[in-house]
């Protein structure tokens, strides 16, 4: 009985809790020809098994086949560093790593473009993750 009475109670607690997320960032106020959109951040390490494992023309490759085609408007592609927690060993780690920039279109599908893009990633370089930034921004070219 508690399980059940607890369901609606919680399901009615997280509703509340996004609520007043939302409600609390403020809306875009762009200028001039500047439009609201999406930003969206991607964090590439390409360290393998603690040796660089995505080479320069790896990376060129995976950007013409899996990046352009579901973001052919345009992205920006810069060479970071990167540095992590090894949650085994607790040690802080440091790669080289790739980020990317795309304004996305604002299709229904930017969200499932996005995930295609890091499962292809993880998938073809064997990583166990690859870090995702969204957020609104004000935006003209």
């Amino acid at each position: 009985m508690r399980i059940v009475l607890l369901l609606p109670l919680s399901v009615t607690l997280l509703a509340a809790s996004a609520n007043i997320a939302q409600a609390q960032t403020p809306p875009l106020s762009c200028h001039g020809a500047q439009q609201p959109k999406q930003v969206a951040e991607l964090l590439f390490g390409r360290d393998v098994g603690g040796r660089l494992g995505v080479s320069k023309t790896a990376w060129g490759r995976f950007v013409a086949q899996e990046i352009t085609p579901r973001f052919p408007d345009g992205l920006t592609v810069t060479d970071a560093a990167g540095q992590w927690r090894d949650p085994t060993t607790g040690a802080i780690e440091h790669e080289p790593a790739k980020r990317v920039e795309i304004v996305l279109p604002g299709n229904a599908e930017d969200e499932v473009q996005l995930e295609a893009v890091v499962d292809a990633y993880k998938r073809r370089f064997h990583q166990h993750s690859v870090g995702i930034i969204v957020r609104p921004a004000c935006v003209a070219f």
